[in-house]
């Protein structure tokens, strides 16, 4: 039972409860049991996954170089066959994953991404498809998934969205307000900025990203002094006001999902804790059964 803890390592509580059920495998399921157990550990280990890291950064280095004309003509084939050769590596890694953990290998979002990123790999990259080939390069997402601070700040992001839809709906508001203005005002003197609804929003657009806005403004304000008052209110709003409302609401859900993060790690820690001192005491209570048929044995032998 101990073994079997240690190749369990950090999923001990998971591999606990099957341990106990250990015996009834027959040869076959318990040394395919042991393998696979071993295939976790070794695909979820640091130096494993500090591995496929560097060929990752590597793969995507020699990506970049194959954008390069004379570096094809001089080292194009070997380009391509270390490209081939770091798939296999990263076709060997999923497939021992699906090995190891099977079904439940696609229970996790971040090895869908994995398998869906390998899998583009592998398709035909001739003909009609050639296009597909330049996908290669969605091979360095995998970052995200394997750098754990990658995938807190996307995983931030994700949890982020619901609140950010409102920015949206709420930056949507403020932009067709200052575009109906914005036309009613403007339309007859500027039509190219202003002459329709879906120009002026366009032309608000520019403004919001700090984009040549003093250009249209000061046009404006030649013709219309108080123009001034209508572009720094939109500029306040939907600039400065929006954006910080938007970090505002991503740096909370981080802090959210740090805190969510300590304590499910602290629960696990718990968790191992009780199942230890549960163990320990069955080990305790076997050990004390064990003496006792011991002393009742030799009991036998002196009388």
């Amino acid at each position: 039972m101990g073994q079997m803890r240690r190749i369990s390592g950090k999923n001990l509580k998971i591999h606990h409860n099957g341990v106990r059920e250990f015996s009834s495998f027959s040869k076959l399921e318990q040394k395919e049991f042991m393998i696979r157990e071993k295939i976790k550990v070794f695909s979820e280990s640091a130096r494993f996954q500090n591995f496929i890291i560097g060929l990752i950064i590597f793969n995507s280095i020699t990506i970049g170089l194959e954008t390069s004309d004379q570096i094809m003509t001089s080292f194009g084939s070997t380009l391509l066959l270390i490209d081939r050769i770091i798939l296999a590596i990263f076709v060997v890694e999923i497939g021992l994953k699906l090995y190891a953990y099977r079904l439940s290998f696609f229970r996790s979002g971040w090895n869908i991404f994995d398998f869906t990123i390998v899998a583009i790999a592998l398709l035909p990259a001739s003909g009609a498809l050639a296009v597909l080939r330049s996908l290669r390069i969605f091979r360095s997402l995998r970052l995200i998934k394997n750098v754990p601070k990658l995938r807190f700040i996307v995983e931030s992001l994700f949890h982020s969205l619901p609140s950010l839809l409102w920015i949206f709906v709420l930056l949507a508001l403020v932009f067709y307000v200052f575009a109906v203005i914005g036309t009613k005002l403007f339309s007859a003197e500027f039509p190219a900025w202003f002459g329709t609804l879906g120009a002026s929003m366009f032309s608000l657009f520019q403004i919001m990203t700090l984009e040549g806005w003093a250009e249209i403004s000061r046009a404006v304000m030649e013709k219309y002094p108080l123009a001034n008052i209508y572009f720094i209110l939109f500029i306040l709003l939907a600039s400065y006001t929006t954006l910080n409302i938007f970090i505002a609401i991503v740096v909370n859900t981080m802090s959210e999902v740090q805190q969510k993060i300590s304590t499910e790690n602290a629960d696990k820690i718990e968790t191992l804790i009780q199942d230890e001192n549960e163990e320990l005491r069955n080990d305790i209570r076997l050990l004390k059964e064990q003496i006792l048929r011991v002393d009742e044995k030799l009991s036998k032998r002196i009388n």
